[in-house]
């Protein structure tokens, strides 16, 4: 070996020993976490000098001095609400006590900060075990059975703080993680509660409903509320709760116990009929993660059937001394309602049918929606066209002679609610055939009594509709970029020049393609990043003409990441495709639907930048136009003074939509790509069906939104707009 070499070698600095450096984590740990880095040494202390480390704390001489209960407090002993903390029942249980603070509090405070963890942890260790002792002296007062046991016991530990600062802390999260935390630390706490029993699980209770109320008035951020924002988080929470029912009647028929509740024995039931009953919930849970009518059905029926049979079977434990033993008992019952509640107020999650409605084809209704993929891609559509394959969308197929039959020439995809039939976008046939294939779909929406309007048609469909005696309301304005001859040079183009430059600059890629073939983990930054945007509304999620990341999925829809330099998605289009129709076929056009960006300054100018991109890409793919859509409820011309009353529904819907949805600032900052505009419109035949057919679209468009949401929203009519 050369002199050089070992200079070499000599001069690199040594690493620095393992038991160094995991010195050094421990104290920026510390510093970072000092609320949770004193519990935790001040576990160690106690530990080791009470000895809880090495044998059990039950049995020392001191334990009654120092454990809290309702003895305690009955014997004076109120001290013992501070010493009975620092201990674990358990050399196990103490050193558990370790792990959960170190984990539980240490994220609550990587969310709270040290003041308002201090406070948590504090005071919900303090409520939790004041809050037992409320439920338990009265128990036993009126000989509740579980109270009085729970009436002698004595415990320790500080598990009630940890989950007091959790609970709290999920009120900082942004959707998705908000809503799973919560779920998470209620399925623990519900469960361990009602199947339990214990003093620990009481105190854990208490701890949770006030302290997630507390995080919710004080602690939260940009967004409010305890339910699921997106019909996917409600489906997937209500497949979850089903599952969650799976595994408790498992758990209960292999290890019964007697919970607060009663007992949970399943003396009745045999392991066949266990095992049925699990696999029928199993496959009603997929059914409800993925949309399915009848399943909310089935699970909604049960739901209530076992609620009410709980009701029965609790009102003759009370009055009649009735022992109630086997499936069928008050803590089970109780889930079963937490489980309807959900489905209740989720309703509009659930609206994929098993078989869809259609009419005037014999193709079988799991194949239909690729039977409108055919007529699409064969006869072409408008820029909105590619919509009627969303779900849940009822089809009414119509042949060129008027006739409905199995090779039927077009196809109008349409929604009903509150009596109304809203057919979406124009119809879907050969040009020659769309008169009568309109006029038969008239002709059937009478035959159902229901009152038929057509909703973002384009002009060309108005004027059809008009020459039958129709009305033509314009409802938005579909912005349009010519791609053959596009540059962005000059003057005007400055700001999307710009915004490409930036992205250039920082390193950020440009992804195009299928997001069915992206990586997990990009498709888990997609959904974040949707879910986070929905989040900071007060109202739920929106459909019908806005697809949502379940939509962007499909086969035939493009999307468009911005994705920076360390490989995070910092904003997200999807194109869905405008088919030519006739004999050349292929793709003409795309129309925006999905666009999302992350919360932040790297996203600033990003969807500027994938819209850019994308035009450049589909020019040189030989399209002809992109549709940057039509933001509903957004136009800028005057509309015929005989349908105001409309007009101005719509205008106070719009402004009542602004604050929340910002689809006039949208409309605005759509501005900026120079596109030339294209009437939208809503044709109808009587003003006297306008007020049915405006509720009737609000509910296609807010098909989950509350009774208390709608009210926000009428209430939020003199608003302000926002920017974009």
């Amino acid at each position: 070996m050369s002199t050089d070499q070992i200079a070499e070698k000599t001069d690199e600095p040594a690493s620095p020993p393992p038991l160094a450096t995991a010195g050094r984590a421990v104290v920026t740990a510390a510093r970072r976490l000092p609320v949770t880095a004193v519990i935790v040494a001040a576990l160690l202390v106690t530990g080791v000098v009470f000895e809880a480390l090495f044998r059990s704390a039950r049995h020392a001489t001191w334990f009654p001095d120092v454990a809290y209960g309702v003895p305690a407090l009955e014997g004076g002993r109120w001290w013992t609400l501070v010493t009975g903390p620092w201990l674990g029942l358990t050399p196990l249980q103490h050193l558990s006590l370790l792990v959960l603070v170190a984990a539980g509090i240490g994220m609550g405070e990587w969310r709270l900060g040290p003041a308002r963890t201090a406070w948590a942890a504090a005071g919900g260790q303090l409520i939790g075990v004041l809050g037992a002792v409320a439920v338990i002296v009265p128990g036993d007062a009126v000989g509740w059975a579980w109270a009085t046991e729970l009436s002698v016991v004595l415990d320790v530990g500080c598990s009630t703080a940890v989950v007091a600062v959790l609970a709290a802390a999920s009120a900082t999260l942004v959707s998705p993680w908000r809503l799973r935390a919560r779920a998470l630390l209620y399925g623990y706490v519900i469960v361990s509660f009602l199947f339990v029993g214990s003093l620990a699980d009481l105190t854990h209770l208490v701890a949770f409903v006030v302290f997630l109320a507390v995080g919710e008035r004080f602690f939260s951020r940009s967004e409010h509320g305890l339910g699921p924002r997106t019909r996917r988080e409600t489906r997937l929470l209500a497949s979850a709760g089903m599952w969650f029912i799976a595994a408790v009647h498992v758990v209960v028929y292999f290890l019964p116990s007697d919970g607060p509740l009663g007992p949970t024995e399943a003396e009745d039931v045999n392991l066949v009929g266990m095992l049925l009953s699990v696999l029928v919930a199993a496959a009603t849970a997929e059914l409800l993660r993925r949309g399915y009518r009848v399943a909310w059905g089935v699970a909604l029926a049960y739901a209530l059937l076992t609620a009410a049979v709980t009701l029965v079977v609790t009102v003759l434990v009370v009055a009649a001394d009735f022992e109630s033993l086997g499936a069928v008992t008050l803590g089970t019952g109780l889930l079963w309602v937490g489980e309807a509640v959900l489905l209740v107020v989720g309703r509009g999650a659930f609206g994929a049918r098993v078989r869809r409605r259609v009419t005037g084809s014999r193709v079988h209704s799991d194949d239909v929606v690729e039977r409108v993929r055919d007529l699409i891609r064969a006869h072409g559509g408008s820029t909105m066209s590619w919509m009627i394959t969303w779900q849940p969308m009822n089809y009414f197929f119509g042949g060129g002679d008027g006739t409905a039959g199995p090779d039927s020439a077009g196809v109008v995809g349409y929604r009903m609610h509150v009596g109304t039939i809203i057919a979406l976008a124009d119809p879907v046939a050969d040009p020659a055939d769309r008169g009568v294939l309109l006029s038969s779909f008239v002709d059937f929406a009478e035959a159902q009594a229901a009152v038929p309007c057509l909703f973002s048609v384009s002009g060309e469909t108005a004027d059809r509709m008009r020459a039958h005696g129709w009305r033509a309301l314009q409802i938005a304005e579909d912005t349009i970029m010519d791609l053959p001859d596009l540059e962005f040079t000059g003057k005007k183009w400055q700001k999307i020049r710009s915004a490409m430059n930036k992205a250039s600059k920082s390193g950020t890629t440009y992804v195009s393609g299928l997001l069915r073939e992206q990586p997990a983990a990009v498709l888990a930054q997609v959904r974040e990043i949707s879910e986070q945007w929905v989040g900071d509304k007060e109202l739920p999620e929106m459909g019908f003409t806005l697809g949502t990341v379940e939509e962007a999925l499909d086969d035939d829809v493009r999307i468009a990441l911005a994705v920076d330099s360390g490989g995070v998605v910092q904003a997200a289009l999807s194109w869905l495709p405008v088919y030519r129709g006739g004999p050349d076929g292929g793709v003409r056009g795309w129309t925006l639907d999905l666009m999302r960006k992350r919360n932040g300054p790297g996203a600033n100018n990003m969807v500027e930048f994938l819209i850019a991109r994308s035009a450049l890409e589909f020019k040189d793919e030989g399209a002809d136009y992109v549709s940057l859509s039509g933001a509903p409820l957004a136009r800028s011309g005057d509309d015929d003074d005989e349908v105001a009353v409309l007009d101005r529904g719509l205008d106070l819907l719009g402004q009542a939509l602004e604050p929340y949805y910002g689809f006039r600032s949208l409309h605005q900052f759509k501005a900026k790509f120079n596109p030339r505009i294209e009437p939208v419109y809503l044709c109808f035949r009587d003003e006297a069906d306008l007020p049915r057919i405006g509720v009737a679209i609000g509910r296609a468009y807010l098909p989950g939104a509350t009774t208390r949401q709608l009210a926000a929203l009428a209430r939020s009519g003199a608003s302000e707009t926002v920017d974009v």
